[in-house]
């Protein structure tokens, strides 16, 4: 009768721990994903903790920053380490990620088929083809240009400069990924060819075609992910944020006066 006990606890021990490993693994990757497609650090702790809490766990502790996530839940699992080794920009798939946990939370989902969307997910591609970033690229270059230049004449130029060095810079950071080199590629591919356009006769102002041309590169998100990871009391991953929002900022800079310097 003791040995039967015995067995049936063990079992329901060894149960619970691969239970409590799916909650970390779910919940680990779902944060992981967040950072890594530019969700600032409240969002990403507060999904967590809703996982974990709507999983059944009855603590859950964690530590999140931008280059790692620690977490632990229920005092009976080691604390497990889910490092960050890259950070880009994809809003789709931060979307996506709360939309499961939501799902999650209404029990539509398990917590295995939770678990499996999200290691899709991380797999996946970027949902937008080459084409259509292009010419999001090029509707962000022109129409800016226009609204802080007022100059109607380089809208055209604008959008095409702004296109081909957000091609640069994308095929850079997908084939090469040095840090800040594709940024640096890509602001100095839009001076050269705002220098050209004006000597062909294609463009009236170099200056503007510039401003128009980088504002694809500009980060935007960082900046403001580092503004709110701040005042939400994020002292480490904010000023960290700020840091690596201006390096970006100073490589595009960097790209733009080396061009105009010896152009």
């Amino acid at each position: 009768m003791n040995e039967t006990m015995s067995s049936t606890g063990g079992s329901a021990l060894s149960s619970q721990k691969k239970r409590d490993q799916l909650i970390l693994h779910t919940a680990l990757t779902a944060g992981r994903i967040m950072i890594e497609n530019g969700s600032e650090i409240e969002r990403v702790e507060d999904t967590m903790t809703r996982i974990a809490h709507n999983a059944g766990a009855e603590t859950s502790q964690l530590f999140v920053m931008i280059t790692g996530i620690l977490m632990a839940i229920n005092g009976e699992v080691g604390a497990q380490i889910q490092p960050v080794k890259r950070r880009t920009f994809d809003l789709e798939k931060i979307a996506v990620v709360n939309q499961l946990s939501r799902e999650f939370a209404a029990h539509d989902i398990t917590l295995r088929q939770f678990a499996d969307k999200l290691d899709h997910l991380d797999s996946e591609t970027k949902y937008f083809p080459m084409w259509a970033q292009l010419l999001a690229a090029a509707m962000v270059s022109g129409p800016l240009e226009v609204v802080f230049r007022h100059n109607l004449h380089d809208f055209w130029i604008s959008c095409f400069v702004g296109m081909i060095g957000w091609l640069v810079f994308y095929l850079l950071n997908k084939f090469i990924q040095i840090r800040f080199l594709s940024e640096f590629a890509g602001a100095a591919t839009i001076g050269i060819l705002a220098v050209f356009a004006v000597h062909l006769g294609l463009g009236l102002s170099v200056d503007d075609i510039i401003i128009g041309g980088v504002m694809p590169l500009v980060p935007g998100v960082p900046i403001t992910n580092s503004v709110r990871d701040v005042l939400a009391g994020n002292l480490v991953s904010g000023p960290a944020r700020a840091v690596e929002a201006l390096v970006s900022a100073a490589a595009i800079g960097f790209g733009i006066a080396m061009v105009l310097q010896f152009l």
